[in-house]
């Protein structure tokens, strides 16, 4: 009994391994890190194989596919999970607003700010474009529902810049 139940977590644990390193690969291909992919997909696809041997050497154990499949879903959700909390690479935030001090809030943050002039439904509006990488987010969102709740805020993922002015460039204060 005891083996087939470590029979079941491995197969648990390599499925789950197997598809955050998917989750993470996928990623990196998106992001354009080819390196990055290739080295993680040749980790992805050796665990991958282990486990699915496990699996169809067994098939009259529907444990065994059970075991598998409860590892590919947990490792979707981790490999989400692991990917936001690295935050790699950068974003481009998008805040329409009628506050005319946040963009000077968010430069005295350091961040590098361009403005635009916007016209919406109830006059005219600044349109604020903010490039920084992933992992500030949290810090331009939080000053954005500090310093103007009513902001309509759009974030997409930014595959290449060249030039202008990141926070990683300016120094620590």
């Amino acid at each position: 009994m005891a083996m087939l139940l470590l029979g079941y977590a491995f197969i648990f644990i390599a499925r789950v391994i197997d598809v955050t390193l998917s989750t993470l690969r996928t990623l990196m291909v998106v992001r354009g890190k080819k390196i990055h992919a290739a080295v993680i997909g040749f980790f992805e696809v050796i665990v991958y194989i282990v486990a699915l041997n496990k699996v169809v050497g067994q098939l009259s154990n529907p444990m065994n596919l059970f075991a598998y499949a409860l590892g590919f879903s947990t490792g979707n959700y981790i490999g989400i999970y692991v990917e936001e909390k690295l935050a790699i690479g950068l974003t481009t935030v998008q805040i329409i607003t009628q506050n005319s001090e946040l963009c000077q809030l968010l430069r005295q943050k350091g961040f590098g700010v361009t403005v635009m002039e916007g016209m919406g439904k109830e006059g005219s509006r600044e349109v604020l474009m903010v490039s920084l990488p992933r992992k500030s987010v949290p810090q331009v969102m939080e000053i954005i529902k500090q310093h103007d709740e009513s902001a309509f805020v759009t974030i997409m993922d930014t595959k290449g810049t060249r030039g202008g002015y990141f926070t990683q460039t300016r120094k620590a204060k």
